[in-house]
This record gives structure tokens, sequence and C-alpha cells, in this order.
């Protein structure tokens, strides 16, 4: 078998996530570079959790034995979560292979690319979008004429002239992987921490040619999509043809995510989403911060009271499923302000809120805030906050604890009742910032945790601290235990399991089960995953 002139690669977060930026570089081959361009082209990806050296050696494993005067192209995504991988994967390709041509591309370093080492380490830097321009720059270095610059700013093309990816997904794909799919690329606000930010407006696909596609999917046996569009619900009639799309479809299996804009949501919009059942539906909801002179620094528009309205809306008439997020450590933000919004967004009860901390993606406008705000950030991927102004370096690193105690108490839907009882304070914030410190204090440690330690180190807090009753604590803890599904023997309910059903067999995920838990039922649950636009890779 001959080896390929074309390597596509990328290291992903996990398996489950399937590059969808790669498989449009594969689907233009031919459209932009030629037929036999996509012939000499294939596609590897791997996960950040695998050694380098084993990346290394697959991929020279699929290029072959080095040939006189043959030239080879390896191309990487890269983003902020694998540039330091990555770097290390092309500094050993390099070193065992000088003649392999290396292109980049992906948003890590579309942007202040000047002083990266990954950049230093290849051949050639494709900013941008790379669906034009990676093929002609791929067609020129193996046929030529040879390029006369190593960064190549890449072709905006429209969306016309891009080919869509989908029938790059394989069975395999399919059947294992997290399907990602978009109506539109860009973004029409200017919120300063995001990339989309540097977008113009926002463009969509041709409505009939997405559809189409999406029925090709549908009928191969796809029901998990998610749409990576950052305004779904920017141009309501196209979204409601995309939603009657899906319920003429409807399945028992079907799972659906999107990105919502929380303030814009017309009455004709609420009344196709009440139309779903449980399980189908899941929002992730940015709502980022209820400040309103936060907001207004980082130039993002949002209307707070018809958010909360619409929010309210949707967890009393909807069966969707609500990730909400809030980022911490915004210019001007402080731990009592952000205090606030978490507690007007925790009435809302929302099935998660989803805590995140400020990161500088490279090139976004947040940087213009550094000196004014005392914004410092680490130096290191994924460049997170480390303090502010106003925000010092020991209260990030309480509220990072804090974040990581509540994915695994609140967002895992394990303690609905416990919670309700721990959080039962002026400030629910405060509360389980109380709580945060002490399992910090007495337990030393943020990962590892099983649900069993936590639910003793509940058990001991509610009685030991704020010195509730243990009969009652125990009785709760109980019900919490076993409507978890959880199997172990916790040292608080000692004696009280002894007669337990054997558990079913579960066929689904721990994310379904997650979500299950907050009473939902559907095909998948999606973890929240950093999509960039389309660039080498997404």
């Amino acid at each position: 078998m001959t080896p390929p002139a074309i390597l596509l690669s990328t290291l992903n977060a996990k398996y489950i996530h399937a590059s969808l930026g790669l498989r449009y570089l594969l689907a233009n081959m031919a459209r932009h570079g030629g037929a036999e361009l996509r012939a000499a082209t294939v596609l590897r990806e791997f996960t950040i959790a695998r050694p380098v050296a084993e990346i290394v050696d697959a991929l020279l494993a699929e290029l072959g034995e080095a040939r006189d005067g043959v030239r080879q192209i390896v191309g990487f995504g890269v983003y902020i979560w694998n540039v330091r991988q990555t770097t290390d994967v092309i500094r050993q390709l390099k070193a065992r292979r000088p003649a392999l041509i290396i292109v980049l591309g992906g948003p890590e370093v579309s942007h202040e690319w000047d002083e990266q080492e990954i950049v230093r380490l290849a051949d050639y830097l494709v900013t941008g979008w790379g669906d034009v321009s990676f093929p002609k720059l791929c067609r020129a270095l193996l046929h030529g004429p040879q390029p006369l610059m190593k960064v190549i700013a890449g072709e905006q093309a429209s969306l016309a002239e891009i080919e869509l990816p989908y029938a790059e997904l394989s069975a395999d794909d399919l059947a294992h992987r997290l399907l990602y799919v978009e109506a539109s690329r860009g973004c029409p606000f200017k919120c300063e921490f995001c990339l989309s930010a540097l977008d113009k407006t926002a463009w969509a696909f041709d409505e009939a040619r997405f559809l189409s596609a999406l029925e090709t999917l549908y009928q191969r046996g796809a029901r998990n999509f998610k749409f990576v569009d950052r305004t779904f619900n920017l141009k309501i009639d196209s979204s409601l043809r995309i939603l009657e799309f899906f319920i003429d479809r409807l399945t028992p299996d079907l799972f659906l995510h999107f990105e919502v804009v929380p303030d814009h949501l017309p009455d004709r919009l609420k009344a196709m989403i009440a139309r779903f059942p449980p399980g189908v539906l899941q929002f992730e909801i940015g709502i980022q911060s209820f400040n309103p002179a936060v907001q207004q620094g980082i130039s993002r528009r949002q209307d707070n009271d018809r958010t909360c309205a619409n929010l309210d809306w949707l967890v009393r008439h909807s069966h969707a499923h609500l990730h909400t997020d809030l980022i911490f450590g915004l210019p001007g933000e402080t731990l009592s302000s952000f205090a606030a919004g978490f507690d007007r967004l925790y009435a809302l009860k929302p099935d998660e809120i989803q805590l995140g901390i400020l990161k500088r993606l490279r090139g976004t406008p947040i940087a213009r805030h550094t000196l004014e705000y005392g914004m410092v950030y680490d130096a290191q991927p994924p460049y997170t906050i480390t303090q502010t102004g106003v925000v010092d370096a020991s209260t990030v690193q309480r509220f990072t604890r804090f974040a990581r105690y509540w994915d695994l108490i609140a967002n895992s839907g394990r303690f609905p009742a416990t919670l309700a009882t721990l959080l039962e304070a002026p400030s629910p914030f405060h509360a389980f910032l109380a709580f945060s410190d002490w399992l910090w204090e007495t337990r030393q440690k943020t990962s590892g945790l099983s649900p069993e330690m936590l639910l003793d180190g509940l058990f001991d807090y509610l009685t030991g601290v704020l010195g509730q009753p243990g009969e009652s604590v125990r009785t709760m803890l109980l019900a919490d235990y076993r409507a978890s599904g959880a199997r172990s023997n916790p040292a608080c309910l000692a004696g009280l399991l002894k007669d337990r059903e054997k558990p079913l067999p579960k066929a689904s995920s721990a994310l379904v089960q997650r979500q299950e838990r907050h009473g939902g039922v559907t095909a998948d649950c999606i973890d929240r995953v950093l999509v960039s636009r389309p660039g080498l890779d997404t």
C-alpha cells in the first residue's frame, strides 16, 4: 500500500471527541486541491493522554520509510488544550524525520504566533480558516510553485465554496463518538473573552444543503447531534426549521445539543421547544456574569431580566436539560458580585451551573484590560487567570476548589436533597464556599474523591459543623445514595444498605447516568468541550 503524501492529525481531549475541523479539511482536499490530493490524504487522531513517543511511532509507521525525493506533509490542529503535547510530538518527529513538512493550524496558533515554540519548529502555518488554504498549500508544496512565506493567512471563502465534512464520519464515529455539526459559523456578538469576538458577523450554510446532510447522517444511524454554532437561536426561522426537522424524526434515542442565547427566546421558538419530550434537548446557556458593569466592560450585550424570565420558562415549561455557564475572574468582577450572580442563577434551578475560570485565549480582546484591571494570567496553557486587581491569588485558588467540588456534588446530580439542605442559607454561594473550604481543610485534595468519600464528608459537615441531627441527615443521604445507583458502603450509612436489590445492568455511559440523575432520560450527555471555529482543526 502506497504511504500517504498528506497526513492530517490532532490530539483530542478524549477519544469520544471526533475532530470536525480535520474532516472539513479532508472533505475539501479534492475540491480545492484535486482528486489525486484527496486520494493521497489520510486522517489519524490521538488523545492528549497517549504518550508522545507512541504518537510519534504511530505517525511514522503510517508514513512509511523515508524515500529520497518524496515529500510528505503532516498537518496538525493546535488548540489551547493540546499545544504542549503537540509541540513535543513535532519536536520528536523533526528529530527522527527532518525532511517531513509540518503544517500547523487551529485557534491556538492563529494569533500571537511569532513567539510560540511550536511555530518555530514547524515549516508552515495557516492562520484562520483552513478549508481552502490548506489544500492549496499542500498542492503547492507537492507540485509547485513553492510558497514564499512560512505564515499563510487562511482564505475565508464563502460557505458555498466549502464542502461539508459529514461524509467523512465513519460508521464507528457515528456509533461511538460525539457528532459535531454546524448550521452556521461566526458570531455577531463581541464578548471579549471569546475568539468569536473577532468575527464580523455570523454566516449560515445553505439551509437545504445542510438539512440534506443531516438527513443522510440520520439515515446512516446518527442520533446524537452536537451543534457547535455559537448562537443557534440567532435567526429564529432557521432555528425553527432545524428543530422541525428533528421533531419529524423523533426516536427514543435522539439527542440534540445547542448553544442558546439566553435573552432571545420568542414565543414561537418556545412553542417548538415545548413539543420535545424529555431527554432530547440539551441547551448550553452562557450567562457568564450578571454584573452590568462587568458585562459592559467586556462588550457583552445581555438583558439580564429577560434572561432570567427565559430561564424560568425553560425550567417550568420545557423538558430541555439546561447547562448554564458562569465565568469567574472577569475584569472588575469581585467575589461578592460573582456570588450575587451565582445566587441569582441558582434560584432559577437550572440542571447544572458550570463554573469556568477566565482564560486569556490568544488573540482575544480581553487582553486590553490587563493593566487597568490588574489581570495576571498563567504563562502556560490554558492561560488561566491567577489574580486580578479585585481578586487575589488565594481567592482564585479557593474558587478553583469550589468549582471542582461543585461539579462533583451539585452537577453530578448525586445529592439533590442533601445539596438543597446544605445551601439553605441567605447565600447559597457562600454556604457552599464554607463547605468547600472545610472539605479542602479536612481532605486536602480535589481529585480521587469517590461518591462515598463525598457522602461521608457531607455527613460530617452537616452534623459536626452545622449541628444538624445525625439521624435526619443520615436518612436524607441514604435516599440520595440509593437514588444515585451507587453500590458501595459509605461509613455513615453502615448497616443501612444490607437489603439492596442487585443492580440492573446499565447500557448507558457515565454521562447518560449523570443526566438521568437530574431527572432527564437521554441517549447521551455531552461534556462541556472547548470547540473552536474551523481552522486546521475544530
